[in-house]
């Protein structure tokens, strides 16, 4: 079944699922972990920042990580019915109009993260806006499945948001496990490694290395303004965490592999999906991790 197909009907599904969505958003809170430190979904009323992003005081998502509301800050993320294999939203603001006046943030104005449910499936995208606010692209969403959209951009004038709505494809759907912790991934030929852990709570260092055939890559290509683009989603609630790594091509101490090194702090104990994003040889690869963040693991530090 290609991928127009398993899209048909997509548009009729998307007003039920904003509605669905936008109950879960509100509702959800962090994960708590269980009595023996695995992860567990739990409804517990705040935490810590965890979208990359500060939220204003006294806003809906002032105690919420990133991308676990639909509207926040008085900005609500709306899907837009579309052909099959298409996808859109617009983005209305505490006025209730269309915003169309975005800042550019990391060489975009409109960043689109998706990730299954299970987290078997991510993509990070760059839709183009209509004149009306209507941003549009080719749909990432390749797989049946419930997935979460991620919308992570800043209105002019305002502070960065990063807004998250379900999205049901239709078709045959069983989810996947959630792989093993492991500090190596491939993709295509290449091998990242992956150094150092996640504390809740508090900023961790992490290093990932990138080789090609036994061989350090020591020309990775800026993508978006940095040599990588780190994105952590919390399984369960999928808690967004966007981190850009230390320093900048060109700034005289940032090299261009094959070490590109970040600060993350997630919000809770659990397990999180990462996902590295890397140019080299003018593609854009993503390395997956698993990555427990354990508090027993720093008890000592």
């Amino acid at each position: 079944m290609n991928t127009a197909t398993k899209l048909s009907g997509f548009a009729l599904g998307l007003v039920a699922v904003l509605g669905a969505a936008y109950g879960v958003g509100l509702v959800t809170g962090p994960v708590t972990p269980a009595e023996n430190g695995h992860p567990t979904t739990g409804h517990a009323p705040g935490g810590p920042e965890g979208g990359g992003h500060e939220d204003a005081p006294g806003g809906a998502g002032a105690h919420l990580p990133g991308g676990l509301l639909v509207s926040d800050q008085g900005y609500t993320l709306n899907p837009v019915s579309t052909p099959a294999g298409e996808f859109a939203f617009r983005v209305t603001g505490p006025d209730g109009h269309v915003v169309t006046a975005f800042d550019v943030e990391h060489d975009k104005r409109m960043h689109l993260i998706v990730a299954r449910r299970d987290l078997a499936g991510f993509r990070h995208v760059h839709p183009t806006m209509d004149p009306d606010g209507t941003w549009r692209i080719a749909s990432p969403l390749a797989e049946p499945g419930s997935w979460r959209a991620f919308a992570d951009f800043t209105p002019t004038g305002a502070k960065p948001l990063t807004l998250g709505v379900d999205v049901a494809v239709p078709g045959g759907f069983t989810p996947r496990t959630l792989p093993a912790p492991a500090a190596t991934a491939t993709v295509d030929g290449y091998a990242v490694t992956l150094t150092g852990g996640l504390r809740p709570g508090a900023a961790s260092e992490l290093t990932l290395t990138v080789r090609r055939d036994g061989q350090p890559v020591t020309d990775l290509q800026p993508y978006l303004g940095a040599y990588g683009h780190l994105v952590a989603l919390r399984q369960g609630d999928l808690a967004y965490v966007h981190v850009h790594p230390d320093g900048a091509p060109g700034d005289g101490r940032t090299r261009p592999g094959p070490e590109v090194r970040f600060r993350a702090e997630v919000p809770s104990a659990g397990a999180y999906r990462l996902f590295l994003d890397f140019q080299h040889g003018g593609t854009v690869r993503t390395a997956e991790f698993t990555v427990v963040a354990d508090p027993a693991d720093h008890a000592h530090d």
